[in-house]
């Protein structure tokens, strides 16, 4: 690894790893720090190859935004996510974006079955969702009364982890 990718890396693990830890701690993340990073990812792209390179970061951009953007619809994400996989998709461009969103997805399934099993993640609206799809006898109407609030701690997944993990396989 050259002493410029070096950097890059450093620099890249630094951010998303405090985006990682301030999600653990609050289940937020600052707007100021994931549009951030996209606009200073899109920006050394444009400064490092010009504008082929910046048109290439803000497609992989879009299309990681894109690729949460119906659980986002769904509220099973959050906008920090989808802000943060944006910036990701910014900084590794079209060529690593399919690898980042691969290893992100497999990042996120691991640590929300590690989550479940460790008892840090109710599983009370997974069950909820897996009954209405294959239960016909269930009463979804009675159900829905007996849930927690959709934003509780404890149903949330923080997927900032997933995807440093994701974009450190990636830059690795």
């Amino acid at each position: 690894m050259s002493a410029e990718n070096f950097l890059t890396v450093t620099v890249v693990m630094g951010w998303a790893g405090y985006l990682a830890w301030h999600d653990c701690r609050t289940r937020r993340l600052p707007n100021i720090w994931t549009l951030g990073g996209a606009v200073v990812a899109l920006i050394f792209r444009l400064g490092y190859g010009g504008l082929p390179l910046l048109v290439d970061g803000f497609a992989a951009a879009c299309v990681a935004g894109a690729f949460l953007l119906v659980p986002f619809l769904m509220r099973g994400a959050g906008g920090g996510d989808l802000k943060m996989l944006f910036a990701a998709g910014a900084i590794v461009g079209w060529h690593a974006l399919f690898e980042l969103l691969w290893m992100t997805s497999l990042a996120g399934v691991v640590m929300a079955f590690v989550m479940l099993v460790a008892g840090e993640l109710d599983p009370i609206r997974l069950k909820h969702v897996l009954r209405c799809l294959f239960d016909w006898r269930y009463d979804r109407r009675a159900s829905v009364e007996c849930l927690p609030a959709r934003d509780a701690a404890r149903l949330r997944v923080p997927f900032s982890v997933p995807i440093a993990v994701g974009l450190l396989a990636v830059l690795l």
